[in-house]
Order: C-alpha cells, then sequence, then structure tokens
C-alpha cells in the first residue's frame, strides 16, 4: 500500500526548539508509521544547519531554493526580525503554492510563519489538509483573533502543547471544538540522549546550576543574574553557567561586570549537547516570562537534573507544579525565587530524588512515540 505524505513547514530564523520538534515529529512518522511518510520543506536554508541529521534519520528535504538567502537574513530585533519574516513570506507564496499543486501531500503541518500557508489555503482549493500547530504561548489582540476566527476555517485541525493551550483556544472560540486536539511536543528521544548524555565533558567547576535558551528578553536571564548576586553571598563556591546566544547577549555581558560576578557567571555559547551538563548540575533554573512547554525543562527533567522554575504560562504548572517534580517560584519574584533555591539547598537528598523521579515520569509523555502514537490519531 501506497504511503501517504505529510509535510511539514516551519521557515525560522535562529536556532529554536521548533525546529528540533519539526524533526523529532517528522523522524517519528518515518521510524513507526507504515502508512505516513514525512519530508520537510526548507523554505530557504532554514535547516542548513541541521542537514547532518536530517540526513541520519532518513527525512526527505524539498528545497524552495537552492541559496540559502535565510542565514543572510537579519536575525534579531523586533523589526528586523519582522522583516525578515515579511521577505520570507513574500519569496515563498508562488513557490510553496506551486509545490502544494504540483506534489499534492495528504497533510500540510505547519509550525512558525504560519500566516503563509493559512492565507494560500483560504486563496487556493488544496486537496491537502493543513494542520496548524500551536508553538508557543498564542498572544491575541482584537484584530488578530477576529482575523484567525476567519481564516482558521479552512484549516484541518489545531494542535495544541499543552492543555492549557487548549483551554485558551477554546475559550477564545477560534475553532469548533472537535477541530482543537492536543499533542505533546516530540521532545524526549529517549536512545540519543542517553548516548549523548555520556560524552565526556571539561569543565573547570563542578558545583554550579545552570540555565539554558536564547539570550532574549522572554528568558528573563538579567533577573536571574539579579538573583544570582544575591545566592553568591550565602553560597561563594557556587557558580552559574548560562548556555545561549541571541540579541541581549551584550546588556547580559554588560549586567555581569555590573555585579562584579564575572568569575562567578560563566556565559557559554549555544551548545548542541548540554545533556553531559544538564546530568552533572547540581540544579536547572528555568527563568522565562512564557513556555509552551519548554524543551529544555523536560530535557533535564529527563536527565534527572533538579529543576526550579518560574510560574509561566504554559508549561512549568502543567510539568513541574501539578506533578510534584521540582520547585515552582513566582515569575519574576526574586523574594520567591530565593525563597524557593534555599528549599532546595535545604532539601533531603531523599526529597530531591523523589521528585527528580516524578520529573523524569512526566518527560516520557513527550517521548518521540507517544507523539507519534497522538499524532496518528489525528491523522486517521
Amino acid at each position: 500500500m501506497k504511503k501517504k505524505n505529510i509535510y511539514y513547514w516551519s521557515p525560522h530564523l535562529t536556532e529554536i526548539a521548533t525546529s528540533k520538534a519539526v524533526i523529532n515529529s517528522a523522524y517519528s512518522i518515518n521510524r513507526y508509521s507504515n502508512n505516513y511518510y514525512a519530508t520537510i520543506i526548507d523554505a530557504g536554508g532554514e535547516f542548513k544547519k541541521k542537514i547532518d541529521e536530517i540526513e541520519l534519520k532518513k527525512i526527505n528535504l524539498i528545497r524552495l531554493y537552492k541559496f540559502s538567502y535565510i542565514l543572510l537574513l537579519p536575525k534579531f530585533g523586533k523589526f528586523l526580525s519582522r522583516l525578515s519574516f515579511c521577505i520570507i513570506f513574500i519569496l515563498s507564496f508562488f513557490r510553496l503554492r506551486d509545490l502544494l499543486v504540483k506534489k499534492n501531500p495528504d497533510f500540510l503541518i505547519i509550525h512558525l510563519i504560519t500566516s503563509l500557508p493559512i492565507i494560500l489555503f483560504n486563496i487556493f482549493n488544496f486537496n491537502t489538509k493543513c494542520i496548524l500547530r500551536i508553538s508557543g504561548y498564542p498572544d491575541f489582540g482584537k484584530v488578530r483573533l477576529f482575523l484567525w476566527r476567519i481564516l482558521l476555517k479552512k484549516i484541518y485541525i489545531v494542535t495544541c502543547p499543552t492543555f492549557a493551550t487548549y483551554e485558551h483556544l477554546k475559550s477564545l472560540n477560534i475553532v469548533p471544538i472537535e477541530k482543537l486536539k492536543i499533542l505533546y511536543d516530540p521532545i524526549i528521544t529517549v536512545e540519543e540522549i542517553n548516548n549523548l548524555k555520556k560524552e565526556k565533558i571539561k569543565i573547570n567547576h563542578n558545583n554550579f546550576i545552570i540555565a539554558i535558551g536564547r539570550l532574549t528578553k522572554q528568558k528573563n536571564f538579567i533577573f536571574l543574574i539579579s538573583c544570582f548576586k544575591e545566592i553568591n553571598k550565602n553560597y561563594p563556591d557556587l557558580r552559574l553557567l548560562i548556555f545561549g546566544s541571541g540579541e541581549q547577549k551584550s546588556y547580559i555581558e554588560k549586567k555581569i561586570l555590573e555585579y562584579c560576578l564575572k568569575d562567578k557567571i560563566i556565559l557559554l555559547p549555544f551548545t548542541r549537547n548540554i545533556y553531559p551538563y544538564l546530568k552533572i548540575a547540581n540544579c536547572f533554573v528555568l527563568t522565562s516570562l512564557w513556555e509552551d512547554p519548554g524543551f529544555v525543562l523536560l530535557e533535564a527533567a529527563f536527565c534527572r537534573t533538579f529543576i526550579i522554575s518560574s510560574n509561566c504560562p504554559n508549561g512549568p504548572k502543567e510539568i513541574i507544579e501539578k506533578n510534584n517534580a521540582g520547585l515552582i517560584y513566582e515569575t519574576s519574584g526574586k523574594n520567591d525565587f530565593l525563597d524557593k533555591f534555599k528549599i532546595f539547598m535545604s532539601m533531603s537528598n531523599v526529597e530531591k530524588i523523589q521528585r527528580k523521579k516524578n520529573a523524569l515520569k512526566t518527560s516520557s509523555k513527550f517521548t518521540l512515540f507517544r507523539h507519534y502514537l497522538e499524532l496518528n490519531k489525528i491523522l486517521l
């Protein structure tokens, strides 16, 4: 029997968790399904840095352009990044339309720059069914809400990464309830992470806490640095490792110097294999203003790293607090964060181990196989 084709659409400017979710989702389909075959669309070179992984996982990649123009576009700053999105929209409009007409895939799953395929599906009549994958906590103004209610009529299914997002969209009445589904991201690749954790790393400090993410306002690292200034007074031997890159790098470096923490906070670049660091860290700290659900949160859980997280929308409360899988503090609440950190430092090993076990159990919902099983139900 001929397999049905699923295409993925997810143009992006920087290294983000969504691109990983796209690759893992496509891989889960090709690995476990006898009925479907997944292909990723590359709008303009956004997957070029992941080509080795894509080839290793035997995922077909269709390029709309041979020239990787997206790598040359501005990536940071609200105005410049939006300008880049507009360029991608314009350059991809007819090429994506022609691809859908020519290849006629059974499904198109869209993650980022979703306005383009949504508009195409409202202008043209494709045989393809479009699935909108909500990536990140959706923020709706009145105009956007009005437009979505109109444009989403041509969407086959809308999937949500958390129960909280599902409830939020349900309350807005954007799409009929039967079109709204919960689909957890394929974050945990069990064999791959277990192998990567074994990699030997050279590190000057073995007494550290770790934070990971793009150096953006969303991740709230300035807040973390401010808190660590207070923590360092009581725990002078403790270090903070921050892994990431982004537009706030120079600002973060400036704050580290301003607080005289140059030898106590180590700013490290984006690292593909973060798991050996998570494995030996005292704890993982998430200070984000929003996440949905928070990829590194679940990777830390799978690595059995104790978690201290902000109570931001939408992932942490559902993943951590609900399952007693770490500690939650009020988002951007400095006193609450410092109180929770003291609780962590005074907590018995037995209690820490139990919470890490709870976190590990929770992370099992986000494996590739569990994702495939749920996605397969949606496709039927």
